[in-house]
């Protein structure tokens, strides 16, 4: 049984994990780098060490060095978090040989859904249906264009080992081809330090819509419901929702019932996601396995009622499933904002330095997972997410209208953040009508909007200011002259 876990991960992931240990009265270890000497992850785990410098293929990427600290602390299992060595199979082969839990799936079987083509393949073996593109690996850019033109641009270059968001390059032409085949190798190489890279029709219009699934040693497997992930920036996700407004329950079904055969064709075990893609004409297409806990797993707690971060442990420890398909009911909606720091002005840029005072919103309903603190600090050497910040209600209106709330009431000083961006978004007719695509900031001139947005907001304090100072002089000035005149009259006037 699992007594002591390693969290070999970072920030806000490191805490979530940390968080439900504390539960289950498991110990847990934390490693950290140079940069994070001082993080909340380091303060709040049984145990912390030291594993190298800031650069992650210094610290969080070095599997010989986690692997060290794992054997001196006694930790008999890690957690990999998301990023880093989350979907790392050398990692979990390294663990399962120095027998060592690692909560996800197995070795082989993220070996198998790390590697597009050969995931894919396994995919229209079970019946589900993928996108059209390339047999298999193409060589070169010569043989990504020949595909292009078969089945027609535009199409997207695809690096089998890419994630979030990155190795993808959307093309229309030959040329956009030849200089982005380049680009998708160099990203995948800087990332993973590999690139074999795929050529997939790009359908417009398009809906990212992706299913939580679950599935234990015994072979029980189920769906978690669905989350809509289609508001991006760079293929990167900004905003997810649960459940998605284009899928009924006869949808929900079918598409599970689907996913369920994706893990049974990868022999997949744990909590994963099968990502899809939802054509204009509501067709939907497979596209990848996501072998690790998604950033956006919060959300789908709030409409399940489950603890994930449990069931990864409980499903690692070699336990069943406490539930069927039948028993799990989507209670509510939930909506999650990834608060990044960065500048949507500068195509979204990182934001980095000191955050001297930070504000975290509360109340019903309301989940903010952050490392954030006053006097903390956001680093150029890792992801801009900052905090994930999470709203539930039984309606959908009153899960967004709490968002709104929320995001006014954070405050995050020293850095830019996506903020001000996510109030345009929630305020929009498209989104409150659920008119959503991957292109939505494109399609809906979001960025526009929001300039005038903050233009308008800028005019309104500042009436607002001049206003205040003026009753404020009139309230001062009476009382010299008058003797005295109560603030409730001026309270009056303002009212």
């Amino acid at each position: 049984m699992i007594e002591k876990v390693l969290i070999a991960n970072r920030g806000e992931i490191a805490l979530r994990v940390i968080r439900t240990c504390n539960a289950l009265g498991i110990r847990t270890v934390a490693v950290y780098s140079d940069e994070d000497y001082n993080s909340s992850h380091v303060k709040k785990a049984d145990e912390s060490y030291h594993i190298g410098e800031a650069a992650p293929a210094k610290s969080y990427l070095n599997q010989e060095k986690i692997l060290e600290v794992m054997l001196a602390s006694g930790a008999n299992a890690v957690h990999p978090g998301y990023g880093f060595l989350s979907e790392n199979d050398d990692f979990a082969r390294l663990c399962e040989k120095n027998k060592i839990t690692f909560i996800g799936p197995s070795a082989d079987s993220m070996n198998l859904c790390g590697d597009k083509m050969v995931c894919k393949a396994a995919m229209l073996k079970a019946q589900v249906p993928t996108v059209p593109g390339s047999p298999g690996l193409v060589r070169d850019a010569e043989d990504a264009a020949k595909v292009a033109n078969d089945i027609g641009y535009p199409v997207m270059l695809k690096s089998v080992y890419g994630g979030g968001g990155r190795g993808i390059r959307i093309v229309t032409n030959d040329k956009e081809l030849h200089e982005g085949f380049q680009t998708v190798t160099s990203e995948s190489i800087a990332a993973v330090g590999k690139s074999a890279i795929i050529v997939e029709k790009f359908l417009k219009k398009t809906r990212h819509i992706e299913y939580q699934m679950c599935r234990d040693h015994h072979g029980n497997a189920v769906h978690l419901f669905e989350r809509e992930c289609s508001i991006q920036r760079r293929n990167q996700k900004l905003i997810e929702q649960t459940p998605s407004p284009v899928v009924d329950d006869a949808k929900r079904e079918e598409i599970g019932e689907i996913v369920v055969r994706a893990a049974e064709a990868v022999d997949y075990t744990n909590l994963g996601t099968a990502e899809f893609l939802r054509a204009d004409n509501g067709e939907f297409y497979f596209i990848e396995i996501n072998a690790r806990l998604q950033v956006e797993h919060p959300i789908s707690e709030m409409v399940s009622g489950l603890d994930f971060v449990k069931l990864q442990i409980d499903i690692a420890n070699g336990e069943p499933l406490p539930f069927k398909q039948k028993d799990l009911r989507m209670n509510g909606y939930a909506i999650e904002c990834r608060i990044n720091a960065e500048d949507t002005f500068l195509d979204f840029a990182p934001s980095t330095g000191p955050v001297p005072d930070v504000t975290i919103p509360a109340g019903p309903n309301v989940r903010c997972d952050t490392y954030l603190y006053p006097g903390c600090t956001v680093s150029p050497f890792y992801d801009s997410l900052m905090a994930k910040l999470c709203t539930w209600g039984p309606t959908f209106e009153e899960s967004r209208t709490r968002m709104l709330t929320a995001l006014s009431d954070m405050y995050v000083e020293g850095v830019e953040t996506s903020i001000p961006l996510y109030k345009t978004i929630l305020n929009s007719e498209e989104y409150k009508k659920g008119e959503l695509s991957t292109d939505f900031l494109k399609r809906y001139d979001m960025i526009d909007r929001l300039t005038e947005d903050l233009k308008k907001e800028k005019e309104e304090k500042s009436d607002a200011a001049l206003a205040a100072a003026v009753i404020h002089s009139e309230y001062f000035k009476s009382r010299a002259q008058n003797g005295g005149t109560s603030s409730a009259t001026w309270k009056n006037k303002l009212d």
